[in-house]
């Protein structure tokens, strides 16, 4: 308890320093948008990225992703494609150059990462995971709540799961709430889900439903590691699953079980199973759902971001 109230302390100290200009902040020459949570752990922050992606695409903005690459070796900002290495880039950061289509910059200095994405011919900006990154000026900012786990036990680190306090979601544009309703007024209600498995060799797909009635094994690396069992569950696949360290580095022992049955995995996992996967392993790729309420509600939120006043969200 004494830890996190000093955390707490350090953590408000500098927010409030960034606010007053003591350290150094970056306007980039478009709009940004970040995706970010309060709690360490998987939230769902990737999906809705992916979400975000499209929608910005179909109304005629040119996206480009800025991550930091976690877990990855390189410390340099670039521009990744679906063929970078995740050990070098982070899991997933590659996992989105994969999946969105778009232009995905990888650096620890995010504002230098998202200017390679403007002089690629980006004129909007959709950062991963960036709500405690204050170097970069943001122009809305979209909190996602896993709505399982929620805040804990409402302490921030290293006595709870919090990296800010509570407080801090009055500040957001949005909130964004992951497998629940009702837990937050106001909060929109965002589902993840997959319908379709994909072999980790050679591409094949087929629908989860093959695999309902059947035992199969599941292995997860991410933060929650029950959500994806229990979506597979919910699809009546009959799950014995193997929980993994989040953005651990697979090896064959990990998803290797001693017989001939089907293994399912996170799309997050398959990038790093290029050389230990065989036709055993599949993948289910996630996506986010909105009700068709929800989802107008969240895309004029970002309207007005992408074309109202710069707002640095440091109050």
């Amino acid at each position: 308890m004494p830890l996190s109230l000093l955390f707490a302390a350090i953590v408000g100290a500098r927010r409030a320093l960034f606010r007053r200009k003591f350290f150094r902040t970056t306007r980039l020459s478009c709009p940004v948008l970040v995706v970010g949570n309060l709690s360490v752990g998987g939230t769902g922050k990737t999906p809705l990225v992916c979400w975000l992606v499209e929608r910005l695409k179909a109304e005629g903005w040119a996206p480009g992703i800025v991550t930091r690459g976690y877990g990855g070796s390189e410390r340099a900002p670039q521009i990744i494609d679906a063929s970078a290495d995740p050990r070098s880039f982070g899991d997933e950061s590659v996992m989105m150059a994969r999946r969105a289509g778009v232009p995905v910059a990888v650096g620890r200095d995010r504002s230098a990462a998202a200017q390679l994405l403007i002089d690629a011919g980006r004129n909007v900006i959709v950062s991963d995971d960036g709500m405690q990154h204050y170097a970069l000026e943001r122009d809305c900012e979209i909190v996602v709540v896993d709505g399982d786990r929620r805040f804990g036990n409402g302490w921030v680190l290293p006595g709870g799961p919090l990296r800010e306090p509570i407080g801090r979601l009055k500040t957001a544009d949005a909130i964004v709430v992951n497998g629940g309703g009702g837990l937050l007024a106001g909060a929109l209600v965002m589902m993840v889900d997959g319908v379709e498995a994909v072999s980790a060799t050679g591409g094949e797909r087929r629908p989860v439903a093959d695999f309902t009635g059947h035992s199969v094994h599941a292995v997860a690396g991410i933060g929650n590691p029950d959500r994806f069992f229990n979506m597979l569950r919910s699809h009546g696949v009959q799950v014995s699953g193997r929980a993994l360290d989040d953005h651990i580095e697979i090896t064959r022992e990990m998803i290797e079980f001693g017989d001939d049955s089907v293994v399912l995995m996170t799309e997050k996992d398959a990038v790093k199973c290029k050389d230990v996967a065989d036709a055993r392993h599949w993948y289910v790729p996630v996506v986010a759902e909105f009700s068709p309420a929800d989802s107008n509600a969240l895309m004029q939120i970002v309207r007005r971001g992408v074309a109202g006043p710069p707002d640095k969200r440091l109050e």
